[in-house]
Formats: structure tokens, C-alpha cells, sequence
């Protein structure tokens, strides 16, 4: 895959949550919420101060993290449905 976010954007694939509650009743496709945790595929160079030097990002390709519910734009690469937000929209990294 070559893309590259710019800016303070990361490309995020969503983490799939388990099929089954904790009582071990099975969650049908309709009834499942879409997860609110990923993984960073990729991540930009970071936005620009008003002083045009970089402010680092604070996530990297390979963390795992949580995001907001309508967080995100849902794009297609390479027939794989993956989100594309703001760092901002980052609740936290997932240790």
C-alpha cells in the first residue's frame, strides 16, 4: 500500500471485536456496533505551528488505538476498508 496522510492525519484499520457477549451469547452481523479501536496503519508528518515548524505526532504506525464512534473518514484502499482521521480524533493509545 503507498499512502501517505499528510499533515497531523493517521490511516487507521479498525480492530474487530469478539463475536460472542461475555455470557457467551453469539452477536449477529446486524446487531454489532462498528469497533471503536484500531490499529495506526500509517501515520503524517505532523501540523504545523504558527511558526511553520512541525509539532510531532504522538502516535505511530503499529499503535493500537480508541477513537470516537463517527470518527474518521471511510476510504478503500486496495479493496480494504480502512478510516483515515485527525490526530485530535484519537481518544488514546491502547498499551
Amino acid at each position: 500500500m503507498n499512502f501517505t496522510p499528510l499533515h497531523d492525519r493517521v490511516l487507521v484499520r479498525r480492530i474487530e471485536s469478539d463475536e460472542k457477549t461475555a455470557g457467551g451469547l453469539i452477536i449477529p452481523d446486524s446487531a454489532k456496533e462498528k469497533p471503536a479501536e484500531g490499529e495506526v496503519i500509517a501515520a503524517g508528518a505532523g501540523a504545523r505551528d504558527e511558526n511553520g515548524g512541525r509539532i510531532a505526532m504522538d502516535v505511530k504506525a503499529g499503535d493500537k488505538i480508541l477513537f470516537g464512534k463517527w470518527s474518521g473518514t471511510e476510504i478503500k484502499i486496495d479493496g480494504e476498508e480502512l478510516l483515515i482521521m485527525k490526530e485530535s480524533d484519537i481518544l488514546g493509545i491502547l498499551a
